[in-house]
Formats: structure tokens, C-alpha cells, sequence
């Protein structure tokens, strides 16, 4: 675990000591003999870890700790003041602002190490976890994030819960034929530069990424604007395709979507031991079936999505009609939507 160590003391002689025993463990160190000096190598350099003599002249311990504390960077990094004998009130001050541990004179080489493995292996749990966490945001939709990050400490998962929410889905035409035609690898990058532009756009309209489903998208909108949001965004996505399209025989860009709004149960689906954060319920299956009735380029809409819009001037509605859709017993009301 090499680390870069910053000394900040204005004792020299301790300064040198506690550099020659870290340099000796393989860390990276440098030294600033006051508080200015090492808030401004820490602002020109990555530290991971600081020891901060408690008692420097002008800005000393307490204040470089909160100024460091300050900067987004160093919000968690480990801080280990230098204590000289007494003190313990600035001591005191310095823990409550921010400083991790502290280390009393004199400074034996073993407490130094002890302390430091310890904040070090803290450390490297810390970024250990940041990772996995950066690389879930890849997989997992931000709102099953959301519910994972601010469910109760117990082990009992939060209940469902039943809200209204917009649903669109999105799918491309002739997928099956246009895969048997092509080589997995090359299928493989045309698919996922398509939904990553999808996503982009889901995002931009305040939506998220429910699932992906092989060859297209489900995305959920909720909030005050939740439909207008989800049809613009719609329009967005049909558009940005129709600017990419080569009319070539790798354009897989003629892909068709449906959405719908409602009242559906969302929340954690399967077995303790894999859970999928989900929407369930007739408003997900009809947004789903609406997307198989969109013929190419095209967004079917539900009467729903029309009522729930009302007048909003930059969506047109047309095309009413009345189609079966497989599952509801009666024949249900859609519109095509496009741009004024």
C-alpha cells in the first residue's frame, strides 16, 4: 500500500525523523514546515494521508484540518495530528473538526506504523468500495441505487410501494432478421452505441433505466412532469436516430416506441439472494404492448398519455384509434405523436 505522506510541523528535526522511518516503509513523502505551505502542496498534489503537527504557528493544526476537511478531495482523507505534551483542549478541538487520530510525543516508530496501517488499510477499504460502487452505477438504474442507499440499516427490505409513473419502451424493427445476418461482435457494438444513445437521452428528460430488454429499452418517468418529460424525451430519441441513420445495411436504427401512464407497484422482485428494483403492473404491460403496435420511427402512444398532457403546444397527437391488444379485454385507445 505505497502512499503519498504529507509531514506539516514546523519541528524539522521530527519532520525528518518521520519521513526517513515512512520512506523506509516505501511511501512516497513530502514536508511543509507550516500550515500555508501544506495547504498548498495538498492543492497541487494528490495526498492520501496528512500527520499535522498540532501546534504550528499561524495556521496550526486545528485550522489546516478544516481547511483541508474543506476540500472535496480530502473530505475523507486520513488526517493524524501530531500531539506534543498537553494540549488537550486544541486536541480536542481538532478531532471534533474533522482529524482522525493523533499520535503523542515522542514518536516511536512503532505507535507511527501502527497508526498508519491502520488508517491505511481504512483507506484502501474506502476506495475499495468507492470502486465497486462507480461500477455499479454502470449496471444498476439510479433509482435502485437510491433505494439501496437509503434503506433502513435493518436486514427487512422496504415494502412496494404503489405510484403513479410514465413508462416507455422502446424496440427495434426487424431485429430478429437483421441479427441472423450479422456477425455477434458487430451486432453486439451497433446494439449498445444505440441504447447508449437512448440512455444518454433518458437521462437528459429526468428519466431512468429500468431494464434493458436485449434489442431496446424500458425507462420510467415520475414526478410533476413525468408524461410531457417522457414523450419529449421519445421524440428526442426518434430524432437523434434519424440523424444517425446511414440507410445502410448496418442502420439499426428503425426501432419503434410505446408509452403509457398509471398507477403500478414498484420495488424489490425475486428471491433474497438476487432482487431486481422494478415497475410491475397492467401500466408496464400496456406501455410494452404499445411499443410492438409503433411501426418503425414511430411512438404510439396511450388516450392515458393524450389526457394527461393536455395542451402542451411542442406534442401533437393524431392518428386516434382503436386497437386489441393482447392481455385487456376491450380494445383500447392510441395516438400517434410527433412534433407540431
Amino acid at each position: 500500500m505505497k502512499r503519498t505522506i504529507l509531514i506539516a510541523d514546523d519541528d524539522k528535526v521530527a519532520r525528518t525523523a518521520l519521513q526517513q522511518l515512512l520512506e523506509a516503509e516505501g511511501h512516497n513523502v513530502a514536508q511543509a514546515d507550516s500550515g500555508d505551505q501544506a495547504l498548498a502542496l495538498a492543492t497541487a498534489m494528490q495526498i492520501d494521508i496528512f500527520l499535522i503537527g498540532l501546534e504550528m504557528p499561524r495556521m496550526n493544526g486545528v485550522v489546516l484540518c478544516q481547511e483541508l476537511r474543506s476540500i472535496d478531495r480530502y473530505r475523507d482523507a486520513p488526517i493524524i495530528l501530531l500531539a506534543g505534551q498537553g494540549g488537550e483542549a486544541a486536541l480536542h478541538k481538532a478531532l471534533t473538526v474533522g482529524a482522525d487520530d493523533f499520535i503523542q510525543a515522542p514518536y516511536t516508530s512503532i505507535t507511527v506504523r501502527a497508526r498508519l496501517r491502520t488508517h491505511l488499510q481504512q483507506l484502501e477499504y474506502l476506495q475499495r468500495l468507492d470502486r465497486v460502487r462507480r461500477i455499479l452505477k454502470q449496471y444498476l438504474s439510479k433509482r435502485t441505487l437510491d433505494a439501496i442507499e437509503n434503506s433502513p440499516m435493518s436486514e427487512a427490505m422496504p415494502a412496494p410501494e404503489e405510484r403513479d409513473l410514465a413508462i416507455c419502451f422502446t424496440d427495434i424493427r426487424g431485429f430478429t432478421a437483421f441479427s441472423e445476418e450479422t456477425e455477434p461482435s458487430r451486432l453486439f457494438s451497433l446494439v449498445s452505441e444505440l441504447l447508449a444513445d437512448q440512455v444518454q437521452i433518458i437521462h437528459a428528460y429526468g428519466g431512468y433505466v429500468d431494464k434493458f430488454g436485449g434489442d431496446g429499452v424500458m425507462a420510467i418517468f415520475d414526478g410533476p412532469d413525468m408524461v410531457a418529460q417522457s414523450c419529449l424525451c421519445a421524440l428526442s430519441m426518434l430524432e437523434g436516430a434519424q440523424a444517425k441513420s446511414s440507410a445502410g445495411p448496418d442502420d439499426i436504427r428503425r426501432f419503434g416506441i410505446g408509452i403509457h401512464t398509471g398507477r403500478a407497484v414498484i420495488g424489490n422482485i425475486g428471491s433474497p439472494e438476487h432482487l431486481d428494483y422494478s415497475a410491475i403492473g397492467s401500466t408496464v404491460n400496456l406501455a410494452a404492448r404499445l411499443c410492438g403496435q409503433a411501426q418503425a420511427t414511430s411512438i404510439v402512444v396511450s388516450k392515458a398519455v393524450r389526457n394527461a398532457v393536455g395542451d402542451e403546444p411542442r406534442l401533437t397527437f393524431h392518428s386516434e384509434r382503436q386497437v386489441a391488444i393482447r392481455g385487456f379485454r376491450d380494445p383500447v385507445t392510441v395516438y400517434t405523436l410527433s412534433r407540431p
